[in-house]
């Protein structure tokens, strides 16, 4: 007879645990999908969120429905630069006017995966461009070879669309404090603020600004991290003091 008969005699529930390795597995496999759900949402709010690409507007940095992740870090608190690549929501009706997706029998499934970072987030529209002038930029188009300028050096924008050359549409703004000027790298298509200078002059607010694009994710044969060309804007110096007019920059807000 066992001296201790307490510490031999399992209980049920022990005998349970030990003898359903199945049931702890799935402990262990619910553990690790709860704790990467988590990670997820904290990533995405507040490093790293999903966006889609919808359009042609950037080719042939990005391709249509590229899925890219978006550093939140940027324009804070780390400052935008030129060249940087930037998703941004549509507050000034750039974009028509979507109406509602009637739900669908997993509507709550891609929401809740959107939620945790893990889906891109489709509930607000949103554009995706190429920061060219920062506030007090004067920014001009075109030279006899269609190239931009900003504070007067002219920019060899390598990063452009090869397959088109792009056509003239003159402007000559500076970029309001608060606000950026931004244009896609397919020229030719992309409604940017050259095409949208009715409203706000064409300038985009720095709150509306979501992020940087740091990465393509998906699809996995274009996989990169995203440059923002820093050669291409290493000559441009300061804004000058003295260069704070243009004929189109709106002195409002």
């Amino acid at each position: 007879m066992p001296e201790n008969p307490e510490q031999d005699a399992a209980t049920p529930d022990e005998d349970g645990k030990k003898g359903n390795p199945f049931l702890l597995w799935l402990k262990e496999i619910g553990t690790v999908i709860g704790i990467a759900v988590v990670l997820s949402f904290l990533i995405k709010t507040f490093l790293f969120k999903a966006f889609f690409i919808p359009s042609e507007s950037m080719v042939a940095t990005l391709e249509k429905d590229d899925r890219i992740f978006v550093n939140l870090l940027v324009p804070e608190p780390f400052a935008l630069q030129r060249g940087d690549i930037v998703v941004f929501k549509d507050t000034q009706g750039w974009l028509p006017a979507t109406q509602p997706e009637t739900p669908g029998p997993f509507t709550w499934l891609q929401d809740s995966l959107a939620f945790v970072g893990l889906l891109p987030d489709e509930t607000e529209q949103h554009l995706v461009k190429r920061v060219i002038g920062l506030p007090g930029d004067h920014v001009v188009c075109c030279d006899s070879q269609a190239r931009v300028s900003v504070n007067g050096t002219v920019l060899d924008e390598d990063y452009l669309n090869p397959a088109e050359t792009p056509i003239a549409q003159p402007f000559d703004v500076v970029v309001p404090a608060g606000k950026i000027w931004v244009m896609g790298d397919n020229r030719n298509n992309s409604a940017d603020s050259r095409e949208h200078r009715e409203v706000n002059g064409g300038f985009i607010n720095l709150p509306d600004v979501e992020g940087k694009a740091a990465v393509i994710a998906w699809p996995v044969g274009r996989w990169q991290v995203l440059d923002n060309h820093a050669e291409v804007f290493r000559s441009v110096p300061a804004p000058s003091p003295e260069d704070t007019n243009s004929s189109t920059a709106p002195t409002g807000k």
